[in-house]
């Protein structure tokens, strides 16, 4: 049964992915949304971690309200995907495998993950507009879920753990730059939408196996 379902996610994902720059509709909320509370119910059937459970749920009411494209919706959204990071973060770092130490083991990942939001918070700061507080704040949380991910030992299904890190940061990436930094017309955004998606399940699909 878990596997028919964990397909059965990947067909709403891919569903949703032709769909992803088209206009906000109740089909494409749908598909979204069940695209990744499928894998949190995957994950509850698999007995995994209670908090991947619920990070992958929290993120899924995070895909239902950015699915709308309003700003109440976006910035709940936000505050949707800043509490499932959290809890991923709290998962990473409450694992019985998990050993702090690691993290700075991995010293180029560490600080590129420091770096990279320095830089981000540097472009967005002055564009973000009425949403620079949630944005700036967003900033720190994501990329701790990428340094305390480095604090899992990379063995068995655990070495999935940091890739999936690596493509949700990039999803997310990739995403700002598309509503912050790049100007309407310009011809990355007819491909943007259609890079973010697939790293953003991918990454949630990626958790699930690590964990499972």
């Amino acid at each position: 049964m878990t596997t028919i379902l964990f397909w059965a996610a990947f067909g709403c994902a891919l569903a949703y992915l032709a769909l992803t720059a088209r206009a906000a509709s109740p089909i494409r909320t749908v598909l979204k949304t069940s695209s990744v509370a499928i894998l949190a119910l995957v994950a509850l059937m698999l007995s995994t971690p209670w908090m991947l459970v619920l990070a992958l749920a929290l993120c899924s009411v995070g895909d239902a309200l950015l699915s709308r494209e309003t700003e109440t919706t976006f910035m709940a959204g936000i505050a949707a995907f800043a509490a499932g990071h959290l809890t991923y973060i709290a998962l990473f770092l409450t694992l019985p495998a998990s050993d702090p130490a690691l993290i700075l083991a991995s010293p180029a990942v560490f600080w590129s993950l420091i770096i990279l939001g320095i830089v981000m918070a540097t472009l967005l700061a002055p564009r973000a507009g009425d949403l620079k507080g949630p944005v700036l704040a967003y900033i720190p949380i994501i990329l701790g879920m990428g340094v305390t991910v480095l604090a899992l030992p990379e063995t068995g299904a655990l070495r999935w753990a940091l890739p999936a890190a690596i493509a949700f940061i990039a999803s997310d990436l990739i995403l700002a730059t598309e509503k912050f930094l790049l100007p309407e017309d310009h011809p990355a955004l007819k491909l943007t939408p259609y890079m973010v998606w697939p790293l953003y399940w991918g990454a949630q699909a990626g958790f699930l196996i690590a964990f499972s």
